[in-house]
C-alpha cells in the first residue's frame, strides 16, 4: 500500500469559495476512486489560498477484480436436447466465454466473465485528470490562449503515488515532484520526495496545508494576543473561516485607533474592522469594545510594526468616514427619511420602498389580527413604518451591511420603544444560513411580513428562482420564514398571508389564483427540504402534505414529527395496511352521505361503526391540542375492526343504498385513519 498526493497550485483562491470547494473535492476524488475500482484507506482534503490538494492513504497496488454478467436469450432457445444451440454458441463467443461455462439462471443464460484488476498505477493518471477536470466551482475563468477553464489559473502540479510521479498535464502544466512554498517566506521549488512527507516539507517552508490545525493555530494565535493586549478577543466563526483561507503562515498583529471613535455605536465600528478590513475586534473584561484590533498577517514577523501602521491608517480612515456620516445621519430622526425612501426603488414596475413600507403595514395588521399578538398595533406599525427608513442614511449607503443595524441603532438614539428598535433590526434576519432567528415578537411577524411580500412581489413579476439561479434570494428567504414559524412555534395559514400580499400588490385577477399555488408550492418544497435536513422520513413528508387545504407550516411540522416517531413502532405496520385498503376502496365512493344505520346487515360494519364513532369523540380533542402522538396512538383500535370489516362485508353490494352507505362509512374510517396524514402514502 502507498501514499497519493495530487496538489494543483494555483493563483490566489477566493477564501469565501474554500469550504464548499474542499467539501466537493473530497466527495468528488471519493466516486473517482470508487468508479476505478482502487482500494483505499481514506481520503484528506487540503486546501490553501494558493493550493488545492488531496491525500490519500492506504492505496492498494492492484484494482480490485471485478465480475461482468451479460443475460443472454432463453434456455429453450440456447439448448436443445441438452446440447448448446448456434444461438447459445454465438452468445458465448461474443461474450469470449466458453460455451460449457454459461450459467442458467431464471430461464435464462448467461455469461459470467472475471476480469482481474489492473495495477493501480496505470489507472491514476486518468483517475487524477478527472478529479482535476471535474471540480464543480461557482464560477470558471480561462488564461493564456487555453480552451481549459479553472477557478484560478494554474501553475504547478504534484502527482505522487508513494514516490512514483503520476503523469497527469493541463494547459503546458505537466505534474511532478516539485511544488512551491510560501509565497514571501519560501518561493522556491521545493522536492516532494515522497507523498507521506508533503505536509512536514511544506511545514518546513512556512505552509501549513491542513486547514483545520491552520484555523486552530490563528485561534490561539489572536486569543494570546488579546490577552496580552488587556482584552478578550471577538471571533465571528465565518471571519475566522474566511481569514484561514487568506494566509498560509499566520502571524497576529495588534493595532489601536483613537478613543473618540468609540463613541460611534458599535455596529458602525466593528463593520468597517470586521466586513472591509477583516480585522477581530477586542473586547475589555467588562464586555465593552476596546479601541483595538488584531489582524493575522500571511507571513512571519519582519517588519511587523510597518504593518501594524500601515492597518492601523487604513482603519482611521474608514471610521472617520463612519464619524462623518453618523453625525450628518443624527441631524434628523429616522421617521425624517420616510419621504426619501420614494426615490428607492423597490422592484421594477412595483413602486418604491416607501409603497412596501405602506405594504407592510397592513400585512402586519393582518398577521396581528390573526395571531391575535400582545404586541400592541400600534408599535407593531411604527416598527414597519421605520424599518426601511435607515435605508437612505449616509452610514447604510455607504455601509451597505448595517441596513437595520443603524435602524434599530438611530431608533433608540430617537427614544423608540426597545421592542420597535430591535424588530427594526430582526426583520431582516435571518440573513445568511446559520443566522440568528428574530427573538421578538415585533421582530418575527415583520421579518414574515417583508419576506413574504418580497417572494409574491418576484414571483408576479415572473422572476421565480429557476434551477440554481436564485438572484433575489427567495429560497433564503422562504426558509426564513419557516424557521421563524418553527421556532416561534407560530400557527400561520400561508394562503391567506399570500392572498393579501397579492392582493397589495395589485395583480390582476386572472392570475392570482395560479400565482397564489405557485407560491405555496414554492414555500411547502423549501418545507419538504429541510424536514429532510431534520431527519423526517421522506414518505411522512409525503403523507402530512397530501393535505394540500393545510397551509399552517408549523402544524405541519408538528404532524411530520409525530408521524415519524409513530412508523418505527410495533402498531404502526397493522394501521397502514389497513389504512390502504380503506383508501382504495373509499375512492369508488362517488357522494358521502352520512351513514345510515338502519341500512346495515353485518356485525362487522356494526362493530366498525361503533369504534369510528367512539374514537371520533377521543380523537378531535387531541387534534384540536396538536397532540398528534397521542391521536396515532389510539388509531390501533381500528385495526381489528377494519379487517373484520373487509373480511366479512361484500362492500360493492348489489342494493345501491346498502353499497353506498358502506362506501361512506370507509370515508368515515378514511377521515379519521388520516387525520394526522394520509398514512395510506407510508412504505413499510
Amino acid at each position: 500500500m502507498r501514499k497519493l498526493l495530487f496538489e494543483i497550485g494555483t493563483e490566489e483562491l477566493p477564501a469565501n469559495y474554500m469550504p464548499n470547494i474542499l467539501k466537493d473535492l473530497k466527495a468528488l476524488a471519493l466516486k473517482k476512486l470508487q468508479d476505478a475500482r482502487v482500494p483505499f484507506a481514506d481520503v484528506t482534503v487540503l486546501g490553501t489560498p494558493r493550493r488545492l490538494a488531496v491525500l490519500i492513504s492506504g492505496v492498494e497496488e492492484t484494482q480490485a477484480d471485478s465480475t461482468e454478467e451479460f443475460k443472454g436469450p432463453a434456455v429453450n432457445i440456447a439448448f436443445k436436447d441438452g446440447e448448446p444451440t448456434k444461438a447459445a454458441q454465438g452468445f458465448a463467443r461474443g461474450k469470449g466465454v466458453d460455451v460449457k461455462d454459461l450459467v442458467v439462471r431464471d430461464n435464462y443464460i448467461y455469461a459470467v466473465k472475471h476480469i482481474q484488476g489492473r495495477a493501480t498505477a496505470e489507472l491514476l493518471p486518468d483517475v487524477l485528470r478527472e478529479i482535476l477536470t471535474s471540480i464543480p466551482f461557482p464560477n470558471h475563468m480561462r488564461w493564456a490562449d487555453f480552451d481549459f477553464r479553472f477557478l484560478r489559473p494554474i501553475h504547478w502540479m504534484v502527482a505522487l503515488f508513494g514516490t512514483e510521479i503520476v503523469p497527469v498535464s493541463i494547459t503546458d502544466i505537466q505534474s511532478d515532484r516539485y511544488t512551491m512554498g510560501h509565497r514571501f517566506l519560501s518561493n522556491t521549488k521545493i522536492e516532494i520526495p515522497v507523498a507521506d512527507e508533503y505536509e512536514k516539507i511544506l511545514k518546513d517552508n512556512f505552509v501549513i496545508a491542513d486547514q483545520d490545525k491552520r484555523r486552530e493555530i490563528i485561534r490561539q494565535q489572536i486569543t494570546d494576543l488579546a490577552g496580552e493586549e488587556g482584552g478578550e478577543i471577538e471571533i465571528a466563526p465565518d471571519l475566522l473561516e474566511e481569514v484561514n483561507y487568506l494566509v498560509e503562515y499566520s502571524t497576529p498583529l495588534c493595532g489601536s485607533f483613537e478613543e473618540k471613535f468609540l463613541a460611534l455605536p458599535e455596529a458602525a465600528i466593528i463593520t468597517p474592522m470586521r466586513d472591509h478590513q477583516r480585522y477581530f475586534p477586542v473586547r475589555g473584561k467588562d464586555g465593552k469594545l476596546l479601541n483595538k484590533f488584531i489582524a493575522v498577517r500571511n507571513g512571519g514577523k519582519d517588519f511587523l510594526d510597518n504593518v501594524v501602521h500601515g492597518n492601523e491608517r487604513v482603519l482611521r480612515a474608514r471610521l472617520s468616514d463612519a464619524e462623518f456620516f453618523f453625525n450628518e445621519d443624527r441631524k434628523q430622526k429616522l421617521e425624517g427619511y420616510e419621504e426619501k425612501i420614494k426615490t428607492v426603488v423597490f422592484q421594477e414596475g412595483l413602486g418604491n420602498m416607501y409603497d412596501k413600507s405602506q405594504r407592510l403595514q397592513q400585512l402586519v395588521e393582518m398577521i396581528h389580527f390573526g395571531q391575535q399578538s400582545r404586541v400592541p398595533l400600534a408599535d407593531l406599525k411604527r416598527a414597519a413604518r421605520l424599518c426601511k427608513c435607515d435605508l437612505v442614511t449616509g452610514m447604510v449607503t455607504e455601509f451597505t451591511e448595517l441596513q437595520g443595524v443603524m435602524g434599530r441603532e438611530y431608533a433608540r438614539l430617537d427614544g423608540e420603544k426597545a421592542d420597535i428598535c430591535e424588530g427594526i433590526f430582526e426583520h431582516y434576519l435571518p440573513r445568511f444560513a446559520g443566522d440568528i432567528l428574530p427573538k421578538t415578537e415585533i421582530g418575527r411577524i415583520l421579518g414574515i411580513a417583508d419576506k413574504i411580500d418580497n417572494i409574491v412581489a418576484t414571483f408576479s413579476r415572473g422572476k421565480a428562482p429557476t434551477g440554481s439561479q436564485d438572484p433575489f434570494a427567495l429560497r433564503r428567504q422562504a426558509l426564513g420564514i419557516i424557521n421563524i414559524l418553527l421556532d416561534s412555534r407560530k400557527h400561520m395559514d400561508m394562503a391567506k398571508l399570500v392572498g393579501a400580499s397579492i392582493l397589495l400588490l395589485k395583480v390582476p385577477v386572472e392570475k392570482i389564483k395560479e400565482l397564489a399555488k405557485q407560491i405555496l408550492d414554492f414555500i411547502k418544497l423549501r418545507f419538504r427540504n429541510l424536514m429532510l435536513e431534520h431527519k423526517i422520513r421522506y414518505d411522512v413528508i409525503d403523507a402530512v402534505l397530501a393535505d394540500e387545504r393545510n397551509n399552517d407550516l408549523y402544524d405541519l411540522y408538528l404532524r411530520a414529527q409525530a408521524l415519524n416517531g409513530y412508523v418505527s413502532g410495533e402498531k404502526a405496520a397493522d394501521m397502514i395496511q389497513a389504512a390502504t385498503r380503506v383508501n382504495n376502496l373509499s375512492s369508488k365512493a362517488e357522494t358521502v352521505m352520512p351513514v345510515n344505520e338502519s341500512l346495515f346487515k353485518e356485525e362487522a360494519e356494526k362493530e366498525l361503526y361503533a369504534v369510528v364513532k367512539k374514537l371520533d369523540t377521543e380523537i378531535i380533542p387531541l387534534t384540536v391540542r396538536y397532540d398528534y402522538a397521542g391521536a396515532l396512538d389510539i388509531l390501533s383500535e381500528l385495526n381489528a375492526p377494519v379487517n373484520k370489516f373487509f373480511d366479512n362485508v361484500m362492500v360493492m353490494d348489489r342494493d345501491e343504498a346498502v353499497k353506498n352507505n358502506r362506501l361512506s362509512l370507509l370515508c368515515q374510517v378514511k377521515d379519521l385513519v388520516n387525520c394526522v396524514g394520509d398514512l395510506s402514502k407510508l412504505v413499510m
